[in-house]
């Protein structure tokens, strides 16, 4: 194997199968895992993938040739990882390379009471102690911990729907696109008994994705939903991703719908019920979003992209709610980690109460034209960034924050120019009051970017 830098990532362990991520290394992750954590036990969970049973299994000899024992819960989405890792007080792991392609896997790990590990909250330390067990030529074993299979899937359930009440909502017929992902595995049991006629779309667990990426974010794999809503004149659809902690939503003309008009929706719906809280939002979601939290009372609070960001203030401001443009939703009451079940509980409640179609009853939170993610590859980051901010800096009515990039704000328009972590882009965020003021600060951006 080589380096394990490579494949720790800052909120995860992504990598090729087997040869960034094999069985010798997940076995050596999860001994340091107990060690780092001073865990006396963990609980599991994994995707459809072929290589996640395998893994899973030995991550767990490593575990338990540490002492630890181990709490099984076979498969699932991350959700219910964390459900799991909530209601069971335990730190978790979870199995999974999410949206990425077939030939993928990695984990999601978390503190007890889904509290997550990044690179500065413990993640590093698990890969430097990970590496020295390698090197020392593995875990050891057998060790005193034991393995115990348990079935969390109908607890799980009942969780999400003790936090939405669907009970009295009209009739609603939903297309979901599982995308052969966990959705397949989980929509069932969640769905079950509800007031919905539910058209499935590609439930077949199948971590080779044989039908389209399980990545909603990218419009081409929206495709079949956005065809099967107009087809069934279904009032809307669901797409999931490969872990299902992300759901993207469609409206009954088959039009995708901005995650930040979600955000704001379900902001209003749990100030409702917590009158006067914190809401979060990173900082590329619409300017609609603040702006709708305050006019409801709340109080937002803007944060860098990334849920182990999101999830830190939340914890610390006490936010009810939080959402993100990548279709990531947390929640307080689900020990603020993120699910994408919960939210898309939330559209099909605020739908079913009321008789509008969802583009009608979403009219409202939708204010702004938004250029949505644009990534440039460039050489040098750092140059570019500063040639974008000695363009726009001195300007008159234009601020400028490093919270995370570089935002630029104007009388009427924002964008956002950050770089990514892992490859040598800078993605582009751009918004405006109309398309042609939105498009003129785009193709400006990009202009300098590109130079």
């Amino acid at each position: 194997m080589g380096d394990l830098a490579t494949i720790f990532k800052a909120y995860d362990i992504r990598g090729l199968v087997p040869a960034q991520l094999d069985e010798d290394v997940a076995a050596a992750v999860g001994a340091a895992f107990v060690e780092v954590v001073s865990a006396e036990a963990v609980v599991i969970a994994r995707d459809m993938r072929a290589s996640s049973g395998p893994l899973a299994a030995a991550f767990a000899r490593g575990a338990t040739a540490r002492g630890a024992d181990v709490v099984d819960t076979g498969l699932g989405s991350t959700d219910l990882l964390y459900y799991a890792s909530g209601s069971l007080g335990l730190p978790g792991v979870m199995f999974t390379a999410s949206h990425n392609p077939a030939g993928y896997n990695g984990m999601k790990l978390c503190r007890a009471g889904a509290v997550p590990v990044g690179s500065d909250t413990g993640l590093t330390l698990v890969r430097d102690r990970a590496a020295e067990i390698l090197a020392a030529g593995g875990p050891g074993g057998p060790g005193s911990g034991e393995v115990v299979e348990r079935d969390l899937l109908a607890g799980y359930a009942a969780h999400l729907r003790k936090l939405v009440d669907l009970s009295g909502i009209r009739p609603l017929r939903v297309v979901v696109d599982a995308g052969n992902g966990m959705g397949g595995h989980t929509v069932p049991s969640v769905f079950d008994g509800l007031p919905l006629e539910v058209v499935p779309l590609y439930f077949e667990l199948d971590g080779t994705f044989p039908n389209h990426d399980a990545n909603p974010l990218e419009p081409a794999n929206l495709r079949d939903l956005q065809k099967a809503v107009l087809d069934k004149g279904a009032d809307l659809g669901l797409a999931f991703d490969g872990d299902a902690d992300r759901c993207w939503v469609v409206d009954e003309r088959g039009e995708s719908v901005p995650p930040s008009a979600i955000t704001a929706l379900v902001a209003v719906r749990e100030l409702a019920r917590h009158p006067g809280a914190t809401v979060i939002h990173n900082l590329i979601t619409s300017r609609a979003v603040p702006e709708i939290i305050a006019e409801h009372g709340g109080v937002p609070v803007r944060t860098r992209v990334g849920h182990s960001y999101i999830k830190a203030d939340m914890a610390r401001t006490g936010a009810v709610f939080g959402g993100e443009h990548s279709a990531h939703y947390y929640f307080r009451d689900f020990w603020f980690a993120d699910s994408g079940m919960l939210a898309a509980l939330h559209v099909l409640a605020a739908l079913g109460e009321q008789d509008r179609a969802l583009s009608a009853l979403l009219e409202r939170y939708s204010r702004y034209r938004a250029s949505g993610e644009i990534n440039s590859t460039v050489g040098d980051q750092g140059a570019a960034l500063a040639r974008v901010r000695a363009a726009y800096s001195g300007r008159d009515g234009v601020t400028l924050d490093d919270l995370d990039g570089l935002t630029v704000l104007g009388p009427g328009w924002w964008f956002n120019l950050r770089p990514s972590n892992t490859e040598p882009l800078l993605r582009l965020n751009a918004e405006a009051a109309d398309e042609q003021q939105m498009a003129a600060v785009r193709d400006g951006v990009l202009a300098i970017v590109r130079s």
